[in-house]
């Protein structure tokens, strides 16, 4: 055992807890007074994506509610090296912003294709025009509706005030550089105190922190956009109609797929549905580099909604590399024995919250024994490399369904990427299914 793969739950369990990040809001808080400042909320937005644009319609109905200054930056499209498949997250943002939009009754309609070049030159302009004059707040959110609702004109775009070439340059820039000096990468993005917020997916975590600091307007409660942690409280239980399959695409490696983990298989009990795991490799062991402020983030966003729905996470001992290949190897056994579920939720519990080393005999053995799995089975299994061509063909799948990262979920023609889009995948369980659906 490394001396990494030793320290690292500890370390990991002190850098992810609830009590440091409470800390940290403290300390940011008593700094915050001590220079008699407003409470101030930082907003990224990149014209040419779609979560930028909803958040621009949400943050007039945001501000109402709390007593912050808000600081407007235009910001362009992330690195190739956060966004490995660059073309494939362009048409899901696409399609993932119009089923938000239909979820919050925001406006956003995707039209299979992105603005021209051209209307993302002068929609640029006018919003750092926009942030110049003072007008961001009123022109943000009508300026990209209108450039997403007619892509390809843009000479027809609201406003006529356009910030010069040189400038929008400069303001891009520096934009660029605070953001990535802040920690992030992407566009559409929230930053307050040290945190960062990503749309109006994570905007329900900063209002719960401004209440929490008393920066609420008078009879301000709850969120705009509440996350959907609740969603399985009140079940229905299955109604006797054909339920679809939840095909369940997940990594090992991917914290967001721990959290989840639970919650999926609650919810195909809950309505009746069979999930099926569809196990992927780590993008980082199929040569896809993750950049460190990228990491960073996940890990930390993680925590915080980890923390929402009650999920213990935060104790991890990375399974990168030969635990996950090991952890892999079993989940073949564990489905012929009935047991693929309970595994799963064995080895995240291990690897993401307990700090269990699942590279070591040791390890891997509590995992699968707490499972129901035998050990002399398991050690048989290790050696039978067939899970191998199963996870190529799982991604083969999840990149025909024009995604690429895990947790995914297919329901029928549904194709949903993310944790926090479960409540999508209970919507698609509700519905009466299609004959192609249940086939």
């Amino acid at each position: 055992m490394s001396l990494k793969t030793l320290l690292m739950p500890a370390i990991s369990a002190r850098l992810l807890s609830r009590e440091r990040l409470l800390r940290l809001r403290q300390r940011a808080e008593a700094s915050r007074r001590a220079r008699g400042e407003p409470h101030q909320v930082h907003c990224f937005l990149q014209v040419d994506d779609p979560y930028s644009a909803l958040l621009a319609q949400a943050l007039p109905r945001f501000l109402a509610r709390y007593h912050v200054r808000l600081v407007a930056h235009v910001v362009g499209p992330p690195l190739d090296s956060a966004v490995p498949e660059r073309a494939l997250l362009v048409a899901h943002s696409r399609r993932d912003a119009q089923l938000l939009a239909s979820a919050w009754g925001l406006a956003f309609t995707d039209t299979g294709r992105q603005p021209a070049p051209q209307a993302i030159e002068r929609a640029t302009r006018q919003l750092v025009a926009a942030i110049d004059d003072g007008h961001f707040l009123d022109q943000a959110g009508p300026l990209l509706d209108a450039l997403w609702r007619d892509a390809q004109a843009p000479g027809e775009l609201g406003g006529q005030h356009l910030a010069n070439a040189e400038a929008t340059r400069s303001h891009l820039a520096a934009a660029n550089a605070l953001r990535q000096s802040l920690g992030h990468y992407l566009g559409g993005m929230l930053y307050c105190a040290g945190e960062w917020y990503w749309g109006i997916d994570r905007l329900h975590h900063l209002e719960q922190r401004l209440q929490d600091l008393g920066a609420q307007c008078e009879g301000v409660q709850g969120a705009l956009f509440p996350t959907d942690a609740g969603a399985l409280d009140h079940p229905t239980g299955p109604t006797g109609a054909a339920v679809p399959p939840v095909d369940f695409f997940f990594s090992l490696r991917s914290p967001y797929s721990a959290i989840v983990a639970p919650r999926v298989f609650a919810l195909g009990q809950q309505e009746g549905a069979a999930v099926r795991l569809r196990y992927v490799l780590p993008m980082v062991m199929r040569g896809l580099a993750v950049p460190a402020e990228k990491r960073r983030y996940i890990s930390q966003d993680a925590a915080r909604e980890a923390h929402l729905q009650g999920t213990p996470f935060g104790r991890l001992n990375d399974p990168v590399g030969r635990p996950t290949e090991r952890g892999l190897a079993l989940i073949p056994l564990a489905e012929r024995q009935g047991l693929g579920q309970a595994y799963v939720l064995s080895f995240m519990q291990g690897v993401w919250a307990e700090g269990i080393d699942a590279g070591s005999d040791r390890g891997l053995r509590r995992i699968a024994q707490r499972a129901g799995l035998p050990w002399a089975d398991a050690q048989q299994a290790l050696h039978d490399p067939a899970w191998r061509v199963t996870a190529e063909h799982n991604r083969q799948a999840l990149l025909s369904l024009g995604l690429w990262g895990v947790p995914s979920f297919q329901v029928g023609s549904l194709a949903v990427w993310g944790q926090d889009r479960l409540w999508a995948v209970r919507d698609a369980l509700l519905r009466q299914p299609t004959s192609s659906e249940s086939a």
